[in-house]
């Protein structure tokens, strides 16, 4: 139960921080439910008037049982649904079971206790005179039929009323029973008239509420001898979420307890532990969790003080910013350098800025603050379970983090909206910023765009260890991408960007793989720009295929053709017999040279020599080897194409129409 107890530290570090009101940790005793009706009542309980609520979520007092019901009567003590707080509920034919004479109960012996409150009070007095559904009939705010009974659909031509827009429906139909109240009780010396932002209403029910736990036992997580929690809260993930961490309501039956009569002697968790653990979690999945459906991951600090995203990519905790391959910085530590080496100090410019971001933060935490990281997810409505849970402290999760935004670098594809002109529509440019890639976009890169919910959350449960713990990465994720990326056919031809933005991933992934390879020999740090003395037989054929394709696209793009080239569409071939394939790329090519030798001979010319050195380093029986390339291919297919982007040469023509760079 460690995850309980640095929740529960958590929270109690929580409410000290300075902050506003809207984003403060939920009280205890409370709950959270969306509004749909708020009734404005003066202090004497008489009614003022009333308005639709839309899209509104308030904290309202909760019962332990209330606060985790399903089904049945279990009243909130002051907010809740009409079929709850409206005595005349059933003479309107309510369509649910009334509980009307629960919540009046409960709310009467709150009222008559020492912890009452002079508002608790005026919303008694006023549900005590039944005429709830009436004034709100009166109000235009619910609707009957011609028998005077509560209306399920809306029939008439005239608009739909604003409560029939925000209730839900099931098969067109709904209950106005269902739509919950809230109370705003007016008092002249009182500005802050709406119950549920009342502090003091808050603090007056959780000593009401405390003062009622009779159910004492040692606490498993204080050590201390306290009231024990019995029904633990849910809605965990969002206001509807329906699934518990904790449960032991299945009393009968199939139920295995071991040597226990009940489940408290098995573990007792105190009640004031349980609501801060979870309001703590639910606090801090709404603040800086990330959602992959009914998936959650956080990270905290249990301190409360901020720390990096995990599970997103370095371009976003960079803030975006844009590394140019244009412009190379000046060499780090390096006092005698007059051509400064791109390929080095690309990656080297990169990390600096990574490792000062990380330096940032590690400024701001000791050495030995406690970081978490935690994953949730539910198999059935009512059942959830921690998928992925470690405790560090801030300096190793620091470093792990680091490690893989630096190993798994590499020049991804993004757009940047440029500035407006002239009030017209903004244009975006393509930009490759050094990054890492974001989990989300590696789903997608393996397994295609529509990739199923469950896949989704399979991989990022594959993909928390690889960052936070600094395990290999997966080899089969590895080669979807890789094989996604090689079959370029498979990609619209107004969806290129998106295939080079999937070449890119693939890159980074094969270069971090091979950084942690498990077996120790065969681990390679590749550099993130091209390698011109690396003479591996994959490397130098995907520079082949790269300066191939260059070479058509440019003939192409003088004579206006606007098609795929020869090279693109033989990627995947290719890429499984390179030796074959490379001659019928090669005999495509004469037409093009044909063409280019009129209009760019010297583009043509520097072309070819390059490629001539490139055929010249293959050792041996390498070139004509029947061996299907690896994903290193990839990695020099990328690095020369980005080295035609930025280099500039009199001869090429604009590389955003001719490589696509436009979506």
């Amino acid at each position: 139960m460690s995850w309980m107890e640095k929740l529960y530290q958590t929270y109690e570090a929580g409410v000290l921080l300075d902050l506003p009101i809207e984003k403060r940790l939920m009280p205890t005793s409370h709950t959270v439910q969306n509004a749909h009706i708020n009734i404005v009542i003066d202090g004497e309980g008489n009614f003022r008037g009333a308005s639709v609520l839309e899209k509104t979520q308030i904290v309202l007092p909760a019962t332990e049982s209330s606060a985790s019901r399903t089904s049945g009567e279990e009243p909130h003590p002051l907010a809740d649904k009409i079929q709850y707080v409206a005595q005349d509920y059933e003479s309107f034919g309510g369509q649910k079971k009334p509980y009307f004479e629960g919540y009046k109960k409960q709310l009467q012996a709150w009222c008559e206790s020492e912890y009452t409150h002079d508002k608790v009070k005026a919303v008694y007095r006023y549900i005590k005179k039944g005429t709830v559904i009436a004034d709100l009939i009166a109000q235009h705010i619910l609707f009957v039929d011609t028998n005077n009974k509560l209306l399920t659909e809306w029939s008439s031509d005239d608009e739909q009323p604003a409560l029939f827009k925000v209730l839900p429906k099931d098969k067109g139909k709904l209950d106005q029973g269902s739509a919950l109240v809230c109370w705003t009780v007016q008092k002249d010396s009182d500005p802050n008239d709406a119950t549920w932002k009342d502090k003091t209403i808050q603090d007056s029910w959780i000593a009401y509420d405390t003062s009622n736990s009779s159910d004492m036992g040692l606490c498993f997580i204080t050590g201390e001898n306290q009231s024990l929690g019995v029904n633990h809260p849910k809605k965990i993930r969002h206001s509807g979420d329906g699934a518990k961490l904790i449960s032991a309501n299945d009393s009968s039956g199939y139920t295995y307890r071991g040597r226990f009569l009940d489940e408290k002697q098995a573990c007792g968790i105190g009640f004031d532990v349980s609501q801060k653990a979870h309001n703590a979690l639910r606090w801090l999945i709404s603040r800086q969790g990330f959602k992959n459906s009914d998936q959650a991951c956080v990270s905290w600090a249990v301190s409360g003080k901020p720390i990096p995203e995990p599970l997103t990519d370095a371009w976003s905790l960079l803030s975006g910013d844009e590394y140019n391959l244009d412009v190379v910085d000046e060499p780090v530590n390096q006092e005698s350098q007059t051509t400064p080496d791109h390929t080095i100090d690309l990656g080297e410019s990169y990390a600096q800025k990574l490792k000062k971001y990380m330096a940032g933060y590690a400024a701001k935490l000791s050495p030995t603050e406690q970081i978490i990281i935690m994953g949730i997810d539910s198999a059935t409505p009512g059942r959830m379970g921690i998928l992925y849970y470690r405790e560090m402290f801030s300096a190793e999760f620091l470093n792990r983090l680091e490690a893989w935004h630096n190993q798994f670098a590499w020049a991804q594809r993004h757009t940047k909206e440029l500035p407006s002109i002239d009030g017209k529509k903004p244009k975006t440019k393509v930009i490759w910023p050094v990054s890492s890639p974001v989990p989300r976009d590696i789903t997608k890169a393996a397994y295609g765009e529509n990739v199923a919910d469950n896949l989704k959350k399979k991989v990022i449960e594959r993909l928390m260890p690889c960052i936070i713990d600094g395990q290999p990465f997966p080899l089969d994720l590895l080669m979807s991408c890789v094989r996604k990326a090689t079959n370029r056919v498979s990609y619209a031809s107004d969806e290129q960007w998106l295939w080079e933005k999937n070449v890119s991933i693939a890159c980074a992934l094969y270069k971090g793989y091979y950084q942690r390879h498990p077996n120790l020999t065969q681990r390679r740090n590749y550099v993130m720009a091209l390698e011109e003395n690396y003479h591996s037989r994959d490397y130098l054929y995907g520079r082949l295929l790269a300066i191939a394709e260059r070479i058509e696209e440019v003939a192409l793009g003088i004579s206006g053709e606007n098609r795929s080239t020869t090279a693109a569409r033989l990627m995947q071939r290719f890429a499984d017999r390179p030796f074959e394939t490379w001659r019928t790329i090669e005999l495509a090519l004469q037409p093009y040279m044909q063409r280019l030798r009129v209009s760019r001979a010297g583009f043509l010319t520097n072309q070819l020599k390059e490629m001539d050195v490139i055929l010249g380093l293959f050792q041996h029986d390498d070139f004509s080897r029947k061996e299907a390339l690896s994903g290193e291919f990839l990695l020099a297919y990328h690095c020369q194409r980005q080295k035609f982007r930025t280099k500039t040469e009199a001869e090429t023509i604009d590389d955003t129409t001719s490589q696509g760079d436009t979506e």
